[in-house]
């Protein structure tokens, strides 16, 4: 039977005289036509959700209305929704996907990291490129990089797989569900599933204390550091490091003591845990070994015996508990309730001479926490003592913002940060080219010339 259907199947193609390159030019047409179905497809999701198709048809959500009209997965929903917007900023790589020059799943990576300026450059460079190929370069790289950037292996993103039952599926889902309810804000995956872990890893319950505990690993030379992940090393990015300066606990350095037997591990009676003596650790200094999350460890090997301290709060638990009072225990970014798990930050960074005082410090959620030290919000306080929070575009927190431009600022406070600039420093430079109309709408490149050219002494602007 299966050598009479092969026959037949011979005798149609033999008849139909179909070559190898009528068959190679319907591939072609039909991957043209998908590409620009898929940007047609993008722009009418990005405009049914504006205007809240889901809401006139009585679905409970955007998702939910995708999933049951066109069988779309909420997740594969999230990303066509996330190009579709990029796209409306990236016109050279809309024009690409439209006539077919490149696939959607091309252009759904190269998104995460183009962005006007580098959207040719990285257009040019797809071009010869798999899809793995491109996952591969881009893994290492961020939102604004070149294709000859070096990698950051902080900026490296992991994919987690599960496959599990159906009720713990459905357990999952409504735990994300309630994360995401809690915090009062729209979560992507990697901010809920970092909730989630912290609330598994709760360490003390004590609000005096730092609240979960991970070990991070900082280098006292070069201030890089590194996360412990059940037996290996993560890297993780400058924003992690500031983070744990803010609020954690901290172990210090392991010192070498290579005159003494390699097992001689005892504990250093010069570290002290009462309350009124802090030990804090930052980068650059002596013992800049600190954990992210609040309960440090020292860095790699070393030779010789080592003399272990103590872990120390880096706020002192009275007044940790004091600021988690003032502000009843939640979140202080307006319209964040989320009150569980929170950190407590230095408006003024310890590493700059920021006391731990009560007009200093202010209790923020992780996701907040994470924001403010990657230069997306900007917290101050007033003399009256009111804490002001806002957008990296100078506009108050909460209000409509110009999303590209909101961008270059971050990425130029990161980057100014990263060059060793003091945070109050980038600040206020950033906040007096903030008031120059001409540059409401700068490039990164323009913006951190500027920048540069107020920070450095020397430096004259044009």
């Amino acid at each position: 039977m299966h050598e009479i259907m092969r026959a037949l199947e011979l005798a149609t193609l033999e008849n139909q005289r179909i070559t190898w390159q009528v068959a190679h030019e319907a591939l072609s047409r039909l991957a043209r036509e998908r590409a620009a179905a898929d940007a047609e497809e993008g722009r009418w999701l990005l405009a049914a959700e504006r205007a809240a198709v889901h809401v006139h048809l009585g679905y409970g959500c955007f998702s939910e209305y995708v999933e049951r009209m066109f069988g779309y997965k909420p997740r594969s929903t999230q990303e066509k929704l996330r190009v579709a917007e990029a796209l409306e900023d990236l016109p050279t790589f809309a024009q690409a996907l439209s006539s077919g020059e490149v696939s959607w799943s091309a252009v759904r990576e190269l998104t995460r990291v183009a962005v006007p300026e580098t959207e040719q450059e990285w257009l040019d460079f797809a071009r010869s490129k798999t899809l793995r190929q491109l996952e591969q370069v881009l893994a290492g790289k961020r939102s604004g990089d070149t294709p000859t950037s070096p990698p950051d292996l902080a900026a490296q993103r992991h994919v987690l797989r599960f496959d599990v039952a159906a009720e713990t599926f459905a357990l999952f889902r409504d735990a994300l569900n309630e994360l995401r309810r809690r915090a009062g804000a729209v979560l992507d995956d990697d901010s809920a599933l970092l909730e989630m872990a912290r609330h598994v890893l709760g360490g003390p319950r004590d609000e005096g204390r730092a609240s979960y505990q991970v070990v991070l690993n900082v280098c006292p030379e070069c201030s890089n550091g590194q996360q412990h992940a059940n037996g290996g090393l993560v890297p993780v990015g400058p924003d992690v490091i500031r983070m744990a300066c803010c609020d954690a606990q901290h172990i210090g350095h392991i010192a070498d003591r290579s005159s003494a037997p390699a097992n001689d591990l005892e504990p250093d009676d010069s570290g002290d845990e009462h309350e009124d003596t802090p030990h804090t650790a930052g980068p650059g200094r002596d013992d800049a070994h600190v954990s992210a999350g609040k309960s440090a460890r020292t860095g790699g090997p070393q030779a010789g015996a080592r003399v272990l301290r103590r872990a120390q709060q880096a706020i002192p638990p009275a007044l940790r508990r004091a600021v988690l009072l003032r502000d009843q225990r939640r979140c202080q970014v307006p319209g964040c309730t989320n009150t569980r798990w929170l950190d407590v930050h230095h408006l003024e960074p310890r590493s700059e001479g920021g006391r731990h005082s009560m007009e200093n410090l202010t209790g923020l959620c992780s996701a907040h926490h994470r924001a403010a030290h990657r230069g997306k919000i900007t917290l101050t306080r007033s003399e009256s003592g009111a804490l002001r929070v806002r957008h990296a575009d100078g506009t108050e927190y909460g209000q409509r913002v110009q999303p590209q431009a909101l961008e270059v600022r971050a990425k130029v406070f990161s980057a100014l940060r990263n060059l060793g600039f003091r945070e109050a420093q980038v600040r206020a430079a950033l906040e007096q080219l903030q008031r120059e109309s001409a540059l409401a709408q700068a490039s990164f490149d323009g913006l951190l010339r500027e920048a540069l050219a107020l920070l450095r002494p020397s430096g004259v602007r044009r």
